[in-house]
């Protein structure tokens, strides 16, 4: 329902998420974002200054990221057909890398699931399957 497959821009996430901190609602960028809950969660806490604070943060955060780690986070690709998604650093992995090594593709994701970019059951699932090539 909220899924979308339209690349999220980095400087409206910015726009929004500064917005966010000085209009008396907060939480349009998560909505932006495809966070849903976290939208409903900022919209309801509008009547504190948490929700706001936190926006500011996200602002700086988005602000201070470059596009690759932006788009790690909010722009994922499917891999599969099971519906499971990556950061495009995984896509582009596998396919510059056709004939690499379980062990060394393993790494690689590992350091995509330690900075945050695939979730721990995505790493797992695609472990399970480089496991079962070799």
């Amino acid at each position: 329902m909220f899924a979308s497959t339209t690349p999220k821009n980095r400087q409206v996430a910015i726009v929004l998420a500064f917005a966010s901190m000085t209009i008396p609602v907060a939480g349009f960028h998560k909505f932006y974002l495809g966070q849903p809950g976290w939208g409903l969660v900022y919209l309801l806490l509008s009547w504190t200054p948490i929700p706001h604070i936190a926006s500011a943060i996200e602002a700086v955060w988005y602000l201070t990221q470059d596009s690759t780690h932006f788009d790690g986070h909010f722009n994922s690709a499917s891999i599969d057909g099971s519906g499971a998604s990556a950061s495009h650093s995984l896509v582009a992995l596998q396919r510059s890398h056709p004939v690499a090594t379980v062990s060394d593709s393993i790494r690689e994701l590992d350091k995509l699931r330690a900075d945050g970019l695939i979730s721990e059951y995505e790493f797992e699932q695609k472990r399970r399957q480089w496991l079962d090539r070799a």
